[in-house]
């Protein structure tokens, strides 16, 4: 049997990159938290928010952990799969790797050790500190990774060489290099959803001990500060989204196109709500959309022409059935998250919404719809670049390594897929076992009753609202 190398790379690639990117942004988001809450004791001294910096970090610990494993994966694969890529890209991406190593994993690592084992070792001030720098670290991972990346979306600061008859991009500018078109916007776009997706995990927690009536106020607290923290995070994204797709509509206009399904450049160009991109017919059928909003969003004005995929070659396309079902999907989930929190912010005024089972339910499961927003944002933004795996530089097909047959990806798919399966599993029984047992370590909290792990796996549940036992005699 024959197979594709390009697609089992690419495919390889796409499930280490998925299973690493389920880490990083909850590290971002619960690092931001723990500062919060951690400067909340030394603000008021209250002993509580002590109690809830010291349980969140326990998380933290161990997902970081599991950041760090999977991506280590990643490094490799550029070398074993794609060795012609880095070739093209070493020069770039080796000061941005390097960047990222001293700037943020050393810093992270350095400083975590105080943070997880410290609380009683050192002063609550070098704790604190230390709370902060490991925050930054994580925020500086972010940084330098989204730098090298957006590189690939947008070139700058290069030229072009040869060397031994090999192209390769070498740097000319390093800070054009990091503020390059791209780099500011997905930046912000990306530790947005990154704070989402740890409020919501603290949220879906918190929510789950309110329902189960454990905690008392150490779950109410951690309650309403995951959902203000998150209400604020879902009403910016928009805005940082928006900013992003008028970069997006400048420097990658097949993207746009593809996200839009827009087959035709045109001006009054319709923000699509729905609809179903037909390649054979050139055109986006039974469209459900706002008319000349596109337009306005991109040029300010409706009457502006928008790029369409008509501009560009067939080879040159991104898959446009993709991208279009992609960036909806991630739009929707973000509509949802904003109702969701904005609504539970409003429910938090008087203390209601400690008391509404069915939207501590939705906050229980709002932790699946941050994962996927972020999840199918990542996918969007990738996919879209295609076919290039440097915009306009590199094309994908050609980044692959010459030497690895593809009989050889697809074992390593296999083997990677078990490996993985078992770490998310060992990874969710330790978190699910350390939410069980709490911030104050209820004895044989955990020994009868269903999990966090179980009740995040459902918005609502059929069952007359029936949670759990633990519901039931609270």
């Amino acid at each position: 049997m024959h197979f594709n190398v390009v697609a089992l790379s690419r495919l390889q690639f796409a499930l280490t990159v998925m299973f690493h990117y389920l880490f990083p942004p909850l590290s971002i988001g619960l690092g931001a938290l723990m500062v919060i809450m951690e400067g909340a004791y030394h603000w008021t001294g209250d002993k509580e928010w002590e109690t809830l910096a010291r349980f969140w970090t326990k998380i933290f610990a161990a997902n970081f952990a599991m950041g760090v494993a999977s991506g280590i994966v990643m490094e490799f694969e550029f070398g074993t799969n794609w060795a012609t890529y880095s070739r093209f890209v070493g020069d770039i991406f080796g000061s941005a790797l390097a960047a990222e190593g001293i700037f943020a994993f050393f810093l992270e690592s350095g400083f975590l050790s105080v943070l997880v084992f410290g609380w009683d070792r050192v002063s609550k001030r070098m704790h604190f500190v230390s709370t902060c720098l490991v925050a930054l670290g994580a925020l500086f991972s972010a940084v330098w990774i989204i730098v090298a990346n957006s590189w690939q979306q947008t070139p700058a600061g290069y030229v072009l060489v040869s060397h031994n008859g090999i192209m390769r991009a070498q740097i000319t500018n390093f800070w054009a290099v990091v503020f390059n078109p791209s780099s500011v916007q997905r930046l912000v776009h990306t530790v947005l959803g990154a704070y989402m997706m740890g409020a919501a995990f603290v949220a879906s927690v918190s929510a789950y001990y309110v329902l189960k009536g454990r905690h008392g106020s150490l779950a109410r607290k951690s309650l309403a500060l995951s959902v203000i923290f998150g209400a604020l995070a879902a009403f910016a994204i928009p805005v940082s989204g928006d900013s992003q797709a008028r970069e997006v509509a400048r420097y990658q206009p097949a993207k746009l196109a593809a996200f839009e399904g827009l087959y035709k450049t045109q001006a009054d160009a319709s923000l699509t709500l729905f609809g179903i991109p037909d390649d054979a017919r050139q055109e986006l059928r039974a469209a459900v959309g706002v008319p000349g909003l596109l337009s306005f969003l991109v040029h300010g004005k409706t009457s502006a022409p928008v790029t369409g995929l008509d501009a560009f070659a067939a080879d040159d396309r991104p898959p446009v059935a993709a991208c279009y079902i992609l960036f909806h999907a991630m739009v929707v989930l973000g509509i949802v998250l904003a109702a969701l929190f904005g609504f539970s912010l409003w429910r938090l005024r008087g203390g209601k919404l400690y008391e509404d089972k069915w939207l501590l339910k939705g906050l229980i499961g709002s932790v699946l719809l941050a994962l996927l927003a972020n999840q199918i944002g990542w996918c969007a933004a990738e996919v879209g670049r295609q076919p290039w795996i440097v915009y306009g530089l590199l094309r994908t097909k050609d980044a692959v390594s010459q030497a690895v047959p593809a009989n050889d990806v697809l074992t390593s798919i296999i083997l990677f897929s078990i490996i993985y399966a078992m770490l998310a599993a060992v990874w969710l029984y330790i978190i699910d076992e350390k939410i069980k047992r709490g911030p104050e370590e209820e004895p044989g909290a955990q020994s009868h009753e269903r999990g966090w792990l179980q009740a995040a796996g459902q918005l609502a549940n059929p069952s007359g609202g029936k949670l759990s036992e633990g519901e039931e005699r609270a």
